[in-house]
């Protein structure tokens, strides 16, 4: 799955005038809370902290250089955008959670760049690419990129700098999906008897009986999404609502350089099942793992999950697979 491009071009529809009007009442837009006219990276800044993570081996990056105002200049103006390494500490200083470095120079494109913005125009798209694959897996690396220099304006207080940044979770990236549903909750694909011993079907190795739920898939691509080092998220399809499992594991490195994981956990945090009761959906059985997940850097990166959730008792079974 190497070498996908995650193109994150968040702007375009900023560019057509006609949707101005209501782009200016928008604050994560515009940003006036310094008067006057402003410079700022529309949907940047820490409320855009979480789309601003790359999860892919190469991924093309584009974001918006924009003139907030209530009426277009009649001048040229030229605005500076730069790495600013300093906002790291900052940052890390405030959340400490995850230390994150500055990432390495031969892993990213981007240059400081003078953007000019011609009289009557406000916006442009700058593009770069960022190599994940060849940072540290073990490491979080951030590249704040943001507004460093805008004679004659302000630069926005909340949306002139981009987060953008790489959690060292040795889970994270584009995997392939399979989604499986059967209409009762209880039984599932059922149990099936191997070598004398009985246990629950698996439903990737086609165990069992056959899902016979609606909407089943396989094949298709999804992102496991790093929360830190040790944490990532993973969405389910049942009901589409977003429900996302919250895995944790620990991660230790064994003299060999081999990385064990152990304690591996699943949840639907609160948030999540609120998502669910808010149209009257329950979980009934929580979130488990169908197979062990992986034990060591050695091992093939699958993942499957199981829970049973509904309207009424028992519900559905559910099954999804995540694997590479």
């Amino acid at each position: 799955m190497k070498k996908l491009n995650y193109i994150k071009t968040i702007l375009l529809g900023l560019a057509a005038t006609a949707s101005l009007s209501s782009c200016l009442k928008d604050k994560t837009y515009v940003d006036f809370s310094q008067g006057g006219v402003s410079a700022e990276l529309p949907l940047s800044g820490l409320n855009s902290f979480s789309a601003d993570a790359i999860t892919t081996d190469t991924a093309i990056i584009s974001f918006g250089v924009n003139i907030a105002s209530s009426k277009t200049l009649t001048t040229d103006t030229k605005i500076t955008v730069d790495v600013i390494p300093t906002k790291i500490a900052e940052y890390v200083k405030n959340n400490p959670a995850v230390q994150y470095e500055i990432m390495p120079a031969t892993a990213y494109t981007f240059k400081t760049t003078i953007v000019d913005i011609p009289a009557g125009q406000r916006l442009k798209i700058l593009t770069f690419t960022v190599y994940k694959n060849k940072l540290d897996p073990s490491k979080s690396f951030m590249l704040p990129i943001g507004i460093t220099s805008a004679p004659g304006l302000n630069i926005s207080a909340n949306n002139a700098l981009h987060y953008y940044h790489v959690i060292g979770n040795d889970f994270a990236g584009i995997y392939v999906y399979d989604y499986r549903r059967w209409q009762d909750g209880a039984n599932g694909p059922g149990d099936v008897t191997v070598g004398g011993v009985t246990r629950h079907a698996i439903p990737s190795k086609g165990e069992g009986l056959a899902p016979d739920g609606p909407g089943i898939f396989t094949g298709h691509q999804a992102v496991i999404s790093p929360i830190s080092p040790t944490e990532f998220a993973m969405t389910t399809t049942y009901n589409g609502q977003g429900v996302q499992y919250d895995v944790t594991f620990t991660r230790t490195v064994a003299t060999d350089g081999t990385i064990n994981y152990t304690n591996w956990k699943v949840i639907f945090n609160a948030d999540n099942i609120k998502k669910w009761t808010d149209v009257n959906i329950t979980n009934f059985r929580p979130a488990e793992f169908t197979i062990p997940p992986p034990a060591t850097s050695k091992d093939p990166k699958i993942f499957e999950l199981n829970y049973s959730t509904g309207a009424a008792a028992p519900g559905r079974w559910m099954d999804d697979t995540y694997h590479k």
